[in-house]
């Protein structure tokens, strides 16, 4: 079965875009939060990254 990347539908805070990304790549949410957050912080571009992700990405069946 291919492997699809997803947003999150159990694991969500906001809309689901760490933790699917943090399921395709088998690593911890929490971890990807953190980074979501450090690419915020140091130049902003945290959010424009989460926003295209969240269009782009479809919501898991």
């Amino acid at each position: 079965m291919e492997k699809r990347l997803y947003r999150s539908r159990n694991d969500r805070k906001l809309a689901g875009v760490c933790a699917g990304i943090a399921e395709y790549y088998g690593w911890d949410p929490t971890l990807v939060r953190v980074a979501w957050i450090v690419l915020t912080l140091l130049g902003g571009s945290g959010i424009l990254i989460y926003l295209i992700m969240w269009l782009v990405m479809p919501e898991a069946p």
